[in-house]
């Protein structure tokens, strides 16, 4: 792989790699983009097979942070971090040491939860760094942050059914949920809650008994999933699943979970979504939940700050929906123009400062 050329392509500001033989850890910082403020972003933690894998996973997810802070109106740019080991691996040593790499950005980066890490890893990075959200409320933080993130998918779902369905509640909706985990579970629940009718898949055989004793949810198999006849499918496990196979099986008319890089190519797939009449929310606006939980905490926690910034993820997505239709636009296509708008707006106020600062001196000398 060429680094240098696949990041600049990407246009990310930095890269840096973490190695601590010690603790075992081998990790990858990406920020993408710091125009808005310092960059923030989970912490990513799988047994990637491949280097090139984790590389590629970080270049993508750090780019859609960018994008989430932007759409949620965040004054934050994009960053996120993967870490290469076994979860059960982890270790206090593994995520102090991380914790040390993550100091010394000096704020440039803050790094949080994501999958396979949790509020005690969390607990672990502070120790060596204030530069880490989704703490527990012990250290000043507001916990883990999945729950809103699903309030947030929640609410896009509402926005989304409402758009391309014409309903304006879930009761009676057939809902696919793809990934029973931190997020997923919290879904399900609030969706059972509203009543749609749940179908659920997922690798964890005791996940999928809990939701049909909990939820009354069907269990399926990943395969039958994308096939089935039910009105949203909503990935909220692995990325890349909305591809040139699954894409043709799909019944669903509305695509909204809260799995980041849904989609495994993004103008490709997002125009085979446009062209069969599907409804894509784009992931990281409708995944911002826990973003703009996390944020909370740079700034002062307030509960109902947050509550009411996680439901303006509908009005967001409307806005997008509506231009994507009014210029002919994907989903996809229509949300990164949302996002680079605002991120062109404050570039153009930084480059206008800087020139009034500098003809200011020149006057003065």
């Amino acid at each position: 792989m060429k680094l240098f050329s696949h990041v600049e392509q990407m246009g990310h500001e930095q890269i840096v790699f973490c190695c601590d033989k010690e603790s075992g850890l081998k990790a990858i910082i990406a920020i993408h983009d710091t125009t808005l403020g310092p960059a923030l972003g989970g912490t990513r933690l799988l047994p990637y097979e491949k280097e090139d894998d984790a590389f590629n996973d970080v270049l993508r997810l750090s780019r859609g942070m960018t994008y989430k802070a932007a759409c949620a109106g965040l004054a934050l740019g994009g960053g996120k971090a993967v870490i290469i080991a076994d979860p059960s691996q982890k270790s206090e040593a593994m995520f102090r040491s991380y914790g040390r790499f993550v100091e010394s950005l000096n704020g440039r980066y803050i790094t949080a939860e994501d999958m396979n890490t949790n509020v005690a890893n969390m607990d672990h990075i502070r120790l060596e760094t204030r530069y880490v959200t989704g703490v527990s409320a012990g250290l000043g933080g507001s916990g883990d942050p999945s729950i809103m993130t699903a309030k947030g998918v929640l609410y896009g779902i509402d926005a989304s059914v409402k758009y391309r369905l014409g309903k304006s509640e879930l009761r009676g909706i057939k809902i696919a949920v793809q990934g029973i985990g931190a997020v997923g579970k919290h879904l399900c629940k609030m969706l059972h809650d509203r009543g749609a009718q749940l179908y659920v898949t997922d690798i964890d055989d005791q996940k999928l008994k809990q939701a049909h004793s909990l939820y009354n949810a069907t269990i399926v198999t990943e395969a039958e999933l994308y096939a089935l006849d039910v009105d949203v499918y909503a990935p909220c496990a692995r990325g890349s699943v909305l591809n040139s196979s699954t894409i043709p099986k799909l019944k669903a008319k509305v695509i909204a979970g809260c799995a980041n890089n849904q989609l495994e190519d993004e103008e490709k797939h997002a125009k085979i979504l446009k062209e069969n009449k599907i409804l894509y929310a784009p992931d990281y606006v409708i995944n911002a939940g826990g973003l703009i939980n996390v944020a909370n905490e740079l700034t002062g926690y307030n509960l109902e700050k947050v509550e009411s910034e996680i439901a303006r993820i509908a009005n967001t997505l409307d806005s997008i929906y509506i231009e994507a239709d009014k210029l002919g636009l994907t989903t996809q296509e229509a949300a990164k123009r949302f996002a680079e708008k605002r991120i062109q707006s404050v570039a153009n106020l930084k480059t206008m400062s800087s020139f009034k600062h500098s003809a200011i001196g020149n006057i003065i000398k």
